[in-house]
């Protein structure tokens, strides 16, 4: 599988390609946005992994390019060097699957991208019974997701964040227990569960039905308060 690091500083991706090729992965890199867009242009990539900071167009910018060509389901992972929450939330609401703030492990963005490569890989559709409420249905094996009969693009999280509401209907879920079952963190800035229910929440459009449960958190098909964050 390839995976294109997209970074201005070669140090980041010098370390970061050794780790993913001891990995087996293939690596591509590109020093900034421009190089980053061509590379998506003319090879086929698994996975990309974009530093906010780099020159133009930036992360955010060529993220946003992405989820809106024709690969918008392309797993995508953040660096970033902001520290601030609100900068987290921004790479997050264009559409990332994952971040990273710098300085990060590069093992820990080895394993990130194991895992967002294994939650986004389609598996055998034989016998994959459809996950189904109102006008929503899922197929896990398949990885695909219908409102009314047509296909909704979803990022990876955002499927498996889906399936998980589906899978477990009116049960109500903290935003660290989805940390701990969707994304597999036991540790995290619980801002990025509100920004893919967000996220979700605006591609079901009046299909979806999470609530968000004043007090305790989110769940689908059981009344709460709105679409307000949950606390």
């Amino acid at each position: 599988m390839r995976i294109l690091i997209a970074d201005d500083d070669p140090v980041v991706r010098e370390v970061v390609r050794r780790y993913l090729e001891r990995d087996g992965f293939d690596v591509v890199e590109a020093a900034d946005g421009v190089s980053a867009t061509t590379v998506l242009a003319d090879e086929t990539v698994d996975l990309a992994i974009l530093d906010v900071m780099m020159p133009a167009p930036d992360g955010i910018t060529l993220c946003l390019r992405v989820r809106a060509g024709p690969r918008p389901d392309l797993p995508i992972i953040m660096l970033t060097a902001l520290g601030e929450t609100d900068d987290r939330v921004v790479g997050l609401s264009a559409g990332a699957d994952d971040y990273l703030t710098k300085p990060f492990s590069p093992r820990e963005l080895a394993l990130r991208v194991a895992s967002v490569l294994r939650r986004s890989r389609p598996a055998d559709t034989v016998g994959d019974p459809a996950l189904r409420s109102g006008r929503v249905e899922l197929r896990r094996a398949a990885r695909t997701v219908t409102v009314d009969g047509t296909p909704i693009d979803l990022t990876a999280r955002e499927f498996d964040l889906l399936a998980f509401l589906l899978a477990n209907q009116q049960r109500v879920f903290s935003r660290t227990e989805l940390l701990e079952q969707v994304w597999g963190w036991t540790f995290g800035d619980q801002s990025t569960v509100t920004v893919h229910i967000k996220r979700l929440r605006a591609k079901l459009g009046a299909a979806h039905r999470i609530d968000t449960v004043w007090g305790r958190g989110y769940a689908w098909g059981r009344a709460g308060n709105g679409d307000d964050d949950a606390r």
